[in-house]
């Protein structure tokens, strides 16, 4: 998944030789300005590497400076050209985040999401820029351009996206004194006495014609003369010459052979092993994971590497993450591809680091359904640290998972992709969760795994239920099952039932919802199971109550309830209290139903779950409007807009708020 950021990324130092671009893109990019278009797309257009992020980037920050955008900007890498590149329905769920839409402030369906991020960018009146980098097709960014002439649209792509109405520009290389001027200034910006360009302007000329006056290979061209500062650039015009010559090829190739022949052995196989991570930007641990090595020897490789431009740093908060272009990318994988030692050492890292991920998000989940008295997870110490790490590695974990679609790491991406079901449900992210399910489904298949593909089938029905496609739902689960009658696992088998209960209640055949639910009561009585039992008293009590049977229903959750406390999972006994009280208030018990949602705050603000606690608190206000009490109301409804406010839940904090500015 890519990642929408607020903060644009930093330019490269020495950006040089675009003021006749510049002069054409910005006039069209100040939102003062008129235009006859009903939204204004800009689509900056030219070779790999050529420096459309970079022009488009040094635009950006130009016209904030300017104070053009006071509405914000965001940044999305659709990742065009790699092997899975971004849907317009992934970079939706990011730009939303990027906006503050986060959570159970998603809503769970993709056209739902669409249409509030529409909604968003309509009612901010102020000034936006979204840049959607690194497109290959217009499919993936037209779903996304506002509806609005107040908005800018910045988009880059190899390809001219015609089919677009935009403003399109196209960029060439750089012209011979432009390219001159970029190996002078960055041999300048490192070291102020270094005149070398100046010294040797017909060495010069030569290398920027080796470099096709290509602003990538430029810029590994000046990384190489920095590390040999006190040889000419003549020099490393005789080796590109003679690489060229090998090659048997023009372009920027034979820069990253000499490039790459030039690293010494450790730093030249991190190269490779980072160009086959399952995404172009990789943390500083998952390039070590890669390589076997430590997070402080993986660093230092790295930050050589950067001397270079073959990877390219990106501070992310306290943090910092690397990024390779997708030529790098595509060189690394070339080298490992022609040597059949070099293609083991390849399996082993991908081994690695899915083994990495696997460990770690084993670790994060454990968290995030751990409960007291069951052993401490591994290094995180709570659920904010556990989701503080999975959002960070998800795209490498979505890369990652993506790989059980080849046979040899099949058992391990279905594995990762089934630790990350609650991640994928905490965030909402049921969209990617069921695309991801898909693929551990039919790689279990494939690879005769049976107990592997009964749980890819059982993620895949989870989310289908929770994208409101409940008979999908209910054909995978019955999959589930018909697959177990050979496994034999009395767990998975009640698993499978509960999630069919779920399914028929959401399709609305809440009598065999019903009856799926007793038979998982009697699976999980047998098997002792307390906590899942008071699942299964919950579920059991959502399909009674659906079906019109309120006492029973009261019944079930009560049940649920007391099981959950039982075993002190605050969270699930917080939504149970809360179900209690829905039933309460449709049997009529109002002070019950008060009793049930005060109780359900109380244990949600135990967990740190602010939007349940806010829900609860929306749900305690509404009782005690319908009994009268319009100061407990009030009360009630300040304090749901204080809980929603920290859950980052705006929309619902301001509803909160009119409610209770309603009763004064």
């Amino acid at each position: 998944m890519p990642v929408a950021t607020a903060a644009l990324p930093g330019v490269p130092a020495a950006f040089t030789g675009r003021d006749e671009d510049l002069a054409r893109l910005m006039p069209v990019l100040d939102p003062s300005a008129g235009s006859d278009l009903p939204v204004v797309i800009c689509a900056v257009s030219g070779l790999g590497g050529i420096g459309k992020t970079a022009l488009a980037l040094y635009a950006a920050h130009r016209a904030v400076a300017e104070g053009w955008f006071p509405g914000g900007t965001l940044f999305v890498d659709f990742r065009g050209y790699d092997k899975d590149p971004v849907t317009a329905d992934q970079a939706l769920l990011t730009l939303l985040d990027g906006m503050g839409v986060r959570s159970s402030d998603l809503p769970q369906t993709a056209n739902a999401q669409y249409a509030l991020y529409r909604r968003l960018l309509a009612e901010e009146r102020r000034s936006m820029l979204l840049i959607l980098d690194n497109a290959s097709d217009p499919e993936q960014v037209s779903p996304l351009v506002p509806g609005t002439d107040h908005h800018r649209v910045l988009i880059t792509s190899r390809d001219r996206l015609t089919d677009l109405d935009a403003r399109l520009f196209d960029l060439d290389v750089l012209k011979p004194e432009a390219a001159a001027e970029l190996i002078d200034r960055s041999l300048r910006l490192s070291d102020g006495s270094d005149d070398r360009a100046a010294r040797e302007p017909d060495a010069v000329a030569e290398l920027v014609i080796l470099c096709g006056l290509h602003p990538l290979a430029l810029r590994i061209a000046v990384g190489m003369l920095r590390k040999r500062r006190y040889r000419s650039i003549a020099s490393l015009v005789g080796e590109l010459r003679e690489a060229e010559d090998r090659a048997g090829a023009l372009g920027v190739r034979p820069v990253f052979e000499v490039a790459y022949g030039q690293l010494a052995p450790e730093p030249a196989r991190l190269l490779r092993l980072v160009c086959l991570a399952p995404t172009a930007e990789v943390s500083g641990e998952a390039a070590g994971a890669l390589a076997g090595l430590g997070l402080e020897q993986t660093a230092g490789l790295l930050e050589e590497l950067a001397t270079s431009h073959l990877v390219t740093p990106v501070p992310t908060g306290g943090d910092v993450r690397w990024r390779l272009h997708d030529l790098v990318r595509a060189f690394g994988a070339s080298v490992v591809a022609g040597d059949a030692d070099l293609r083991a050492e390849g399996e082993a890292a991908r081994e690695r680091i899915l083994e990495f991920y696997h460990r770690w998000t084993t670790a994060a989940d454990d968290r995030l359904n751990w409960l007291p008295g069951m052993p401490e997870p591994e290094r995180f110490a709570d659920v904010a640290e556990a989701l503080a790490w999975l959002d960070g590695e998800r795209t490498g974990l979505v890369g990652a998972a993506q790989w059980a679609r080849e046979g040899r790491h099949a058992s391990l991406a279905v594995k990762l992709t089934v630790r990350l079901t609650r991640y994928f449900d905490w965030r909402r992210y049921y969209d990617e969760w069921s695309g991801l399910a898909r693929i551990a489904q039919e790689a279990a298949h494939r690879a005769g795994d049976v107990v592997g593909e009964i749980d890819a089938w059982d993620r895949l029905a989870m989310a289908l239920r929770e994208v409101d496609k409940p008979e999908e739902a209910i054909a995978a689960h019955r999959h589930c099952l018909a697959l177990l009658q050979a496994v034999g696992d009395d767990r998975r088998v009640a698993n499978a039932w509960d999630g069919l209960g779920l399914a028929l209640t959401v399709a609305g055949r809440f009598e065999e919802a019903i009856d799926a639910n007793i038979r998982v009561l009697d699976l999980r009585r047998a098997a002792g199971d307390r906590r899942n039992e008071g699942n299964s008293w919950n579920h059991l009590g959502i399909a009674l109550h659906e079906a019109g049977r309120v006492e029973e229903a009261i019944d079930a959750y009560t049940h649920a309830r007391d099981l959950y406390e039982a075993v002190e999972d605050r969270n699930r006994a917080g939504m149970a209290w809360h179900n209690l009280g829905n039933a309460l208030m449709d049997a009529g018990r109002l002070p019950e139903a008060m009793d049930a949602y005060g109780n359900s705050r109380v244990r949600h603000r135990e967990f740190g779950a602010w939007y349940h606690e806010g829900t609860a608190l929306w749900a305690l206000a509404r009782a005690h409007e319908a009994a009268g009490h319009p100061v407990e109301a009030r009360t009630a409804w300040l304090d749901a807009a204080e809980a929603f406010a920290r859950a980052d839940a705006t929309e619902e904090a301001a509803e909160a708020q009119s409610a209770a500015d309603a009763l004064t």
